[in-house]
This record gives structure tokens, C-alpha cells and sequence, in this order.
């Protein structure tokens, strides 16, 4: 269905400065937003995101004063038990970080734009853990999956993905067939039913439309507040103005003592704390501590980064290009190829920016933990090539592509435990972090979801650094 024709009756768009919601924050209130990838910093600007979460980390975050703060979790590369265990972690520990610098924090669970992710799981963790520390209940569980920059909607309780204009249910794409996180509905009402096993019926779950979005704050509130505690609310969002009016009904009904705790996709946040939209950086915003070419390090398997990743060595056709073999990686092979590969890697990028890529072969386990296990052994294998390449030959610049593979280059490769989020590298997606100490240290970081963008995206990228 063309998108023209989904919102067709629809009312008309709202215009809601980022200032007014803005002006509604309470400013002793910081959102702590648990990052499952390090994706989700994409479309926000100029806040602390950190990969560690032992007490002096959270200070460090919290003295910036700033209004959001990002704790990479990564836990859609964990299993059930794991996820559940660092979100835990993740809440005491912030708990008593904002006691210490006289704030209230408040918890943001983010998630994937198409649905992906620990859902039940870490909402109602993170549920647990807030009343377990002695903190109120929140009064809902909001999802606002929508990522209108990268084409995600949701418009009368149905998640689509649009392309061309033309919007797709979600559980209708690739995405659902996520071996490990895959599902079947397209309403927000029957996912919930069916992430929860039928715990939480379709009928139970409300869904808060643009009708009633859009006819104002007084009319959010209102729909809000009649709901019972533990209400979970599907939200529609088509635009910046359909989340700025949410996040002003959700202010108004925190400084009532009716908190919510949000399940939500990458703009979200941006929208809660009242930022503007971000201009994309430009090469003369970014500080380069060498001259060395970039690596750009692809590890994604979705058909729209393997699209990415053919338009940009059809725009540099001169740039080096070394493969990692997935089956190498996982198999006896691994040190070896490993030690070929980085040597390889170390020598080019003293010339001009590297590709490294892992082949676009995915290999798949016999269940979804098995399937999560090899995606770890792959990962791992990228994290000690760029390792080995940082001591050899620091680079330029570094991008890596892919929700596990970005998170793992950035805390295990990098080493960064602390960053700045500068801001998009296109308009609405893709963050760049200028680390803030650490071997990696000066180095500008590029956090590419795998599934954002056009194909000619990652060029794009590319381009503006090293040229």
C-alpha cells in the first residue's frame, strides 16, 4: 500500500517545537536509555554514551548535565538469562549514580525499529528492578517502535516499513525472519500478545492513535490516565510532531506521579528530551588524530547493507577490499586466517581507507541461541582484526556496520568506555562518537545500523571522511 494512501483521513501533521518540550522537562530528571545495540545513539546529539557501568562511569555521564544518558547494554547479542542479568546491573548502578549527583533517574528500554530484541524480557526487568530499589511502579509501558528518518511507522497500531513510498507490514519483511528474535504480527496489539505468549491479551494492550495524538496534549493525557497501572500502550507515529506531543502528554502525567517506562525505537529519546533534529557532521566538525586511510568494517548480513556494501566499491573501486571468511572464523582455521588478514589489512590502510567485510554467506544454528553463539564467534573475529590493526596502524577514521559488530568494535576492539555522541552522519541516522580517552582515543567512530539508509548511504559516509 503507498504510504499517501495509508494516511489517507489521517488528521493533519502537528507543528511542536523541540523548545516547548523542552521547557517540560524536569530538570532534576535524567533518562538513563539502555542501548541493546549502539545504534540506537544515531539520531540524538552531544550526549554521553557509555560501554562500562561501574559507578565511576555513570558520575562521569551524569556531571556533563546532560538530560539522556546512553549505556550501551548490547543485549540483543545476549541470551535471556544475560540480557536480564545486565539490565539489572545497569539499573542499580544508575540508581545510585543519580542519588549521588541529586538527581531522579528515569529508564528508557531501546529497542529495535523492526521489532527486534528481548521484549518482554527487558521491559519487565527493568520493571522489577526499579519497584525491587524502592522506586514507584511505572504507571504504563509505552512502545514507540517508529523511526520515521529511516522509514518505520506506525499508524492505527500497525508497524510498517515504507521504501519508495510504498509501506510494508513489518512482519512482513526480512525482519521477521530474524532467526532469533523473529515474530509474525504487524499490530502492536497481537505482537505484544504474541511476544508475551498470550500474558498480556491483544484487547489489553491500548493503542494511542494519531486521532487522538494529534487533537492535542489535553487529549493524550486524558486517554492516558483513565488507563489501569500496567497498561501497555502501542503508539502511532508517522513524524517528529506525533513523538514531541506524546513526550509533552508523558511530562504532564510524570509531574502527576504517573511515570511510564518506554520501550522505543532510535528518535524517540530525542524527541522526550525536547533536541532538535541534528544536522548531519561535516568533515570540518571531526578532529582526526592521523592522516592514515579509514577502515570500514562490515558485518551485517541484511540485504540492504550488502546493497550498501557493492555501491561503495562501485564508487571506490581503488579502495583495498579484504574478506573474512565466516566459515574460517568459526572453524580450526581461525587463528591463521586471522593473522593473514590483519597483516593485510595494517599494510593497506597505510595507503588509503580499507574495507574489511565478512562474506555474505549467513550461517544459522539449529535454534536461536545456537544462531546467537555463532554471530558472537564471528563478531569476535572482526573485534581482533581491528584490535591487531589499531596497535599496528591506527586509522583515520573507523565505521562499522552492524548492530552486534559496531558494539563490539566500539567496547572491545576500540576500547571505548566513554564517548560523545557528535551527532548524525546523515540526516536522522548514523552516529559518529568522538571517544573520550582510551587507545581509540582521537579516532572518530561511526555507528552504522545495518538496516538504515539507501543504497548509496555508505558511500555517502565514506566519502565525507576520507576525502
Amino acid at each position: 500500500m503507498h504510504v499517501d494512501e495509508l494516511l489517507a483521513g489521517a488528521p493533519a501533521p502537528l507543528t511542536i517545537p523541540a523548545s516547548e518540550v523542552a521547557a517540560a522537562l524536569d530538570p532534576s530528571l535524567v533518562q538513563i536509555v539502555l542501548d541493546d545495540d549502539p545504534t540506537g545513539t544515531q539520531s540524538v546529539a552531544d550526549l554521553p554514551v557509555l560501554t562500562r557501568w561501574e559507578a565511576e562511569d555513570l558520575d562521569w555521564a551524569l556531571a556533563t548535565g546532560a538530560p539522556a544518558v546512553y549505556v550501551l547494554t548490547n543485549t540483543r547479542s545476549l541470551d535471556e538469562a544475560d540480557a536480564a542479568a545486565r539490565n539489572r546491573e545497569v539499573v542499580a548502578v544508575a540508581l545510585a549514580a543519580a542519588e549521588r549527583a541529586g538527581r531522579r533517574a528515569s529508564f528508557v528500554s531501546r529497542g529495535d525499529s523492526t521489532l527486534r530484541g528481548h521484549f518482554p524480557l527487558e521491559t519487565d526487568v527493568l520493571r522489577d528492578a526499579i519497584i525491587e530499589a524502592g522506586g514507584a511502579a511505572p504507571h504504563l509501558t509505552v512502545l514507540v517502535p517508529a523511526f520515521p528518518d529511516a522509514g518505520r511507522i506506525t499508524v492505527d497500531g500497525v508497524h510498517h516499513w515504507v521504501v519508495d513510498g510504498e509501506a510494508t507490514p513489518v512482519g512482513e519483511t526480512a525482519f521477521a525472519e530474524d532467526p532469533t528474535f523473529g515474530f509474525r504480527s504487524s499490530d502492536l496489539r497481537d505482537w505484544v500478545a504474541e511476544k508475551t505468549g498470550g500474558r498480556i491479551a491483544a484487547g489489553d494492550v491500548f493503542a494511542l492513535t494519531l486521532e487522538v495524538i494529534r487533537a492535542g496534549t489535553d487529549a493524550v493525557v486524558e486517554a492516558l490516565r483513565a488507563l489501569p497501572a500496567g497498561t501497555v500502550v502501542a503508539v502511532d507515529v508517522v513524524d517528529e510532531g506525533d513523538m514531541r506531543q506524546v513526550a509533552l502528554a508523558l511530562h504532564a502525567l510524570e509531574r502527576e506521579g504517573l511515570g511510564a517506562l518506554l520501550r522505543v525505537g532510535p528518535p524517540y529519546p530525542r524527541a522526550h528530551i525536547g533536541q532538535e533534529i541534528a544536522e548531519p557532521v561535516r568533515a570540518e566538525d571531526v578532529v582526526f588524530a592521523n592522516d592514515r586511510g579509514g577502515l570500514v568494517v562490515v558485518g551485517s548480513h541484511v540485504p540492504l547493507t550488502t546493497q550498501q556494501l557493492a555501491a561503495l566499491r562501485a564508487a571506490r573501486p581503488d579502495t583495498a577490499t579484504i574478506e573474512l571468511d565466516v566459515r574460517a572464523l568459526i572453524g580450526d582455521d581461525r587463528d591463521a586466517h586471522l593473522a593473514e588478514r590483519t597483516a593485510t589489512v595494517a599494510d593497506a590502510i597505510a595507503h588509503g581507507t580499507v574495507i574489511v567485510h565478512t562474506t555474505r554467506e549467513r550461517i544459522d544454528g539449529a535454534d536461536g541461541d545456537a544462531s546467537l553463539e555463532i554471530a558472537r564467534r564471528v563478531s569476535s573475529g572482526v573485534v581482533e582484526l581491528v584490535q591487531r590493526v589499531l596497535e599496528a596502524a591506527p586509522p583515520r577514521f573507523v565505521i562499522a556496520k552492524g548492530g552486534i559488530t559496531s558494539s563490539d568494535v566500539a567496547s572491545e576492539a576500540l576500547r571505548i568506555r566513554r564517548a560523545r555522541v557528535v551527532g548524525p552522519m546523515l540526516p536522522g541516522i548514523v552516529s559518529l562518537w568522538q571517544p573520550d580517552g582510551g587507545p581509540a582515543d582521537g579516532i572518530p567512530y561511526v555507528v552504522f545500523a545495518g538496516n538504515v539508509g539507501d543504497a548509496d548511504s555508505l558511500a555517502t559516509v565514506v566519502a565525507t571522511l576520507a576525502d
